[in-house]
């Protein structure tokens, strides 16, 4: 039986929302990712699991800053002195996309010690753990410019090469495939699209991008046991019931609000033998975000409202954030003013009731928008009557009174008339 723990996404570098801790100089969201990850090894370490996957992305650029590479690089080692071996595959945030850079992750291959398996290319790792032999088809993001670089490809479209990149990661994948030993456990790890995936914070379809994609069935053949994917930030299983599961285990820390309503985590995955593997996910502490959209209502809609202290609209802000449990959370409040309203909400007002949040990311007034009728075309040809009548029935207000006003109307230009011929 054999136990590992897969994550991914890691992103240290994402920096949005979020401000420098005053006892450790760092960037709080920076903190809030170390945390995240620093859970999951906590994790690793109290199950004795075998191995750790990670499916990419561990930076948010290639060029990650040294304090963030110290953060990570203190994270691996400490699973590194408890002896579990760690396979790190190279997501696309982790590759320069230039021919002949390092990319972020190498430095953890040219390290003095055992246990660390960087996957630059694709490759077959035998790993050798205490409860035996696994085999791992590694599969890093895969770039263009090393396909683009032959002749052959040069006048071909941007969808062209593409279509070819796909094409040729699922024959790669195969062949490796077919080089496994079918009788012992084996995985495929893999920084990559698949067709039927859900980008987080939407049901947006992960066919509809830009990226290479793959469909599942070219994933889950024989004989892998497991498919641990990195790339999209939504914990899901695309295999889910049969074998072998093809799972993203999404990323540990909400990056935006979009992803405000997911869960973030890793999974504990355990081969019990060939055809019997299970997983389970393990949520990770998170930093809340928390998004209040408000419809304010008129004044004299307002039935509880008798606070001199703020205007109307304010103070069903201030009502509305009591739901809420602030508490170190990164806020956003996006209220409607009522139709033929100028805002007057107090932001001072508003912040200080969010003081015990760690970052408020916009207080925004939305502004309904002026309906305009739009005018008639009328013949230049009509005369004055029918202009008139025309006018008065295109309003509202003023239709049945339309006959009245006509008359009164034609009245009035009579008079003018009389008056500038005397």
């Amino acid at each position: 039986m054999i136990n590992f723990i897969h994550t991914a996404d890691i992103h240290f570098g994402v920096e949005n929302y979020g401000k420098i801790d005053s006892k450790t100089g760092i960037h709080t969201r920076l903190l809030d990712f170390e945390k995240a990850f620093n859970y999951c090894i906590d994790y690793a370490i109290a199950q004795q699991v075998d191995f750790l996957i990670f499916s990419g992305d561990a930076y948010k650029t290639a060029n990650p800053s040294p304090t963030q590479q110290k953060l990570l690089l203190q994270c691996f080692l400490r699973l590194h002195a408890h002896q579990i071996p760690v396979v790190i595959i190279v997501g696309n945030h982790d590759h320069p996309l230039s021919f002949g850079k390092a990319n972020a992750l190498d430095l953890f291959s040219n390290l003095p010690i055992t246990g660390f398996h960087v996957v630059a290319k694709p490759q077959i790792i035998n790993l050798k753990t205490k409860s035996g032999l696994v085999q791992i088809v590694g599969i890093p993001w895969p770039t263009r410019n090393t396909i683009t670089l032959a002749n052959q490809h040069l006048l071909r479209t941007a969808t062209d090469i593409t279509d070819l990149i796909s094409n040729t990661v699922s024959k790669v994948i195969a062949n490796l495939a077919d080089q496994l030993d079918p009788e012992a456990p084996a995985i495929l790890g893999g920084h990559l699209t698949v067709s039927s995936g859900i980008f987080s914070g939407s049901e947006k379809r992960a066919i509809y991008g830009t990226d290479p994609v793959l469909m599942p069935s070219q994933l889950a053949i024989v004989p892998f046991d497991y498919v641990a994917l990195g790339h999209l930030h939504r914990y899901q299983d695309l295999n889910q019931g049969n074998h072998p599961a093809i799972v993203y285990a999404g990323s540990i820390e909400r990056v935006d609000f979009g992803e405000r309503k997911e869960e973030k985590g890793f999974c504990h995955v355990t081969i019990h033998n060939k055809q019997n593997t299970s997983h389970k996910f393990i949520p990770t502490p998170t930093r809340p975000f928390i998004q209040i959209d408000l419809n304010l209502l008129p004044i004299d809609q307002v039935d509880t409202y008798n606070n001199p202290q703020h205007n109307h609209q304010t103070w069903q802000i201030l009502q509305a954030l009591k739901d809420y449990d602030l508490t170190g959370a990164v806020i956003k409040i996006k209220y409607q003013l009522p139709e033929s309203e100028v805002d007057i909400v107090s932001l001072k007002s508003i912040q200080l009731a969010c003081s015990d949040a760690i970052y408020i990311a916009g207080i925004i007034g939305i502004v309904p928008p002026k309906i305009r009728t739009a005018r008639t075309a009328l013949p230049t040809e009509m005369d004055l009557p029918h202009l008139l009548n025309h006018y008065f029935v295109s309003k509202p207000e003023l239709q049945k009174r339309s006959d009245a006003l006509t008359e009164l109307a034609l009245q009035l230009a009579s008079q003018l008339k009389d008056q500038a011929s005397e």
